[in-house]
């Protein structure tokens, strides 16, 4: 088994602190956010120094209705061999929705979404896990998400759901026990119930992160300290099994560096705590983590995957296009999250497109909520930004003329697959006059 130790998650924001920190083993970089062929120089350095760095994918989708993308996974594949790591990570969830298995538009969440803990979901699942890892060059860790809503009608529990598909597939867990806090008090899911449950021997590490909590919903931000009610998961995981590895996640609101080491004692602590209880129970015997499945999983028909396709569509699309909501899902939650779809899409666009605030000044966040209550995103975020202001330009927007030019300097200089001269630039401004 691979011993991990304590890492952090790597973030350009904190790349100079994570450097600098002592006792840091191994570190996670989001798979997406790097480059195979550019990777930042912090990263080089700490591979130089034998620090271990793992991509953790966040757009396969592997919960989703169809089967995970070739091209995103050789993309996954490549960032495993760029960085050298033993092990790749991504999430139970899916991302996307619609398409040709459902015969409606696509499309996407921008977000990780709950699957339905069914038994259609988890033969879906479990096909698109084996696809998967036939096509990764090292071993593949699913993690647990958090969830603001529930899905009717579910016939599994998160640990019975877990504990089959690590039988049927011999994949590995990445077991974030925030997402277990957060699944508490959103869902009302016992977290000691989910870890009594758990096929502890699959653990490839841990997640460790905080959030904060608003009329009594639990937000997962990674963006504020860890709360000791997370902690104390931790630390009921660790009488039971020694992690090995345990990473704090941190994405936003970055604190100062002998903050983030505060922290880290802190997960430090609580591991120790662990280690030092005697466990509740006594564990079940399991086959070997990461072995060979128990019988290979007997491929997903198409009616099922169409079912779980027209399922998860109704949801998205309730979420990010403003149809109804399916019959048996709360409202009230389904509403907190939709906004909070379209407020990351507007954070993150601002993030990928930082012009695109400058020029809209303090009407950015305004235009960009307005404009996503009623056109959802088809694509990915680079996408969703050229949309966006592609929609403004049509509505005449910004009134201003100056930022008006701006904005439509900005659009054609993006919108085509390079960059365009000057003068083809001046020529395109005459189609765009009537928008």
């Amino acid at each position: 088994m691979l011993r991990l130790g304590t890492g952090i998650g790597w973030r350009p924001e904190i790349a100079d602190a994570v450097e600098a920190m002592p006792g840091i083993d191994w570190v996670e970089v989001v798979a997406e956010n790097v480059c195979p062929g550019h990777l930042p120089e912090s990263l080089l350095r700490l591979r130089e120094r034998g620090v271990t760095v793992i991509p953790h994918g966040v757009s396969l989708g592997v919960g989703g209705a169809g089967r995970p993308d070739p091209g995103r996974l050789a993309a996954l594949a490549e960032r495993v061999a760029a960085l050298g790591a033993p092990l790749v990570t991504e999430h139970i969830a899916f991302v996307r929705a619609g398409g040709a298995l459902t015969a409606s538009p696509p499309l996407e969440a921008g977000h990780l979404l709950p699957v339905p803990r069914t038994r259609d979901a988890l033969d879906v699942l479990c096909e698109n896990v084996r696809i998967a890892q036939d096509a990764l060059p090292v071993p593949l860790a699913l993690e647990n998400i958090a969830a603001l809503f529930s899905w009717p009608g579910e016939e599994l529990t998160e640990g019975q759901f877990l504990s089959e598909l690590v039988e049927r597939t011999g994949v590995r867990l990445l077991v974030d026990v925030a997402n277990l806090h957060t699944n508490h008090v959103n869902r009302g899911e016992d977290p000691s119930a989910a870890l009594a449950a758990l096929p502890v021997e699959a653990i490839a590490y841990v997640h460790v992160a905080g959030g904060f909590e608003r009329d009594g919903i639990w937000h997962d931000s990674h963006a504020h300290p860890v709360p000791r009610a997370v902690l104390d998961i931790l630390t009921a995981l660790a009488s039971r099994v020694a992690p090995p590895g345990v990473l704090l996640e941190r994405d936003d609101d970055f604190p100062e560096p002998a903050e983030l080491e505060r922290e880290l004692g802190a997960v430090r602590t609580a591991v120790t705590a662990g280690a030092a209880r005697p466990a509740g129970g006594a564990e079940k015997p399991r086959r070997a983590a990461g072995g060979p499945a128990v019988g290979a999983p007997a491929p997903a028909g198409p009616g099922v995957r169409q079912r779980l396709g027209v399922a998860q569509t109704a949801v998205l699309s309730s979420l990010v296009a403003g149809t109804p909501v399916p019959e048996g899902f709360d409202r009230v939650r389904m509403g907190v999250q939709g906004r909070a779809l379209a407020a990351k899409r507007a954070d993150v666009v601002a993030r990928v497109a930082p012009e695109l605030p400058v020029i809209l000044g303090d009407g950015y966040r305004r235009a960009f909520l307005d404009y996503a209550r009623s056109l959802p995103m088809s694509g990915g975020y680079r996408r969703d930004a050229l949309d966006f202001a592609g929609h403004l330009l049509k509505l005449g927007h910004p009134r201003d003329p100056r930022a008006r030019r701006e904005l439509r300097e900005w659009w054609l200089h993006r919108s085509g697959p390079a960059p365009r001269p000057r003068g083809l630039a001046a020529r395109a401004r005459v189609l765009l006059r009537g928008t």
